[in-house]
């Protein structure tokens, strides 16, 4: 059995037209199980309040031995990174988009955040965009050599969120189904 732990960033109220909320539609649709929760203050996050909620959630998920599939964007990057549930339960991570420490620092709101001490999540990938606001550096250099995590690169993709075009995004789903599928470009 397997399940799907989907876990949104900054500010994220899982609207529709987001890529979350369209794969999260695509697998339900496909029976498979997911859980997708709404983390609590998104606009003004707290570090304990969304690991407790992401601990919590990966449980649910997990029930009766399922494996899970952990998919973040943004903020949630960083809280998987550094304040991650050890759970064995947790087979691939996708970390979409995470924002750099120095970015996230620069903002209050999250600044707790960019103190997490981060580490490499088994299983983990990493797909970010070349053109990230929110990571001016890019992931590869700020995640990926030195956690030593495989970075697929999505030219010119911004945030990789519905303002730059992420709503459906049909080779996460297809990564989701086979660990073998690579991920593109929407």
């Amino acid at each position: 059995m397997r399940a799907f732990l989907i876990l949104h960033g900054w500010d994220n109220h899982r609207p529709p037209g987001h890529w979350q909320y369209e794969l999260a539609a695509a697998l339900r649709e496909r029976g498979e199980r997911v859980v997708y929760p709404q983390l609590p203050e998104a606009a003004t996050p707290d570090v304990d309040a969304w690991r407790a909620a992401a601990a919590e959630a990966l449980r649910e998920a997990a029930a009766d031995g399922a494996r899970v599939t952990v998919l973040c964007h943004s903020l949630a990057c960083l809280l998987w990174l550094g304040a991650r549930p050890r759970e064995a339960a947790v087979e691939r991570v996708l970390l979409v988009a995470p924002p750099s420490p120095g970015f996230v620092s620069g903002h209050a709101e999250i600044a707790a955040f960019a103190q997490l001490p981060v580490s490499r999540p088994d299983g983990a990938l990493i797909v970010a965009s070349d053109a990230d606001p929110y990571c001016p550096e890019g992931a590869e250099r700020a995640f990926g050599a030195p956690l030593g995590i495989p970075v697929v690169t999505i030219p010119g993709g911004g945030h990789l969120e519905r303002t730059a075009g992420y709503g459906e995004w049909p080779s996460v789903l297809a990564w989701c189904l086979d660990p073998g599928a690579a991920i593109v470009a929407r």
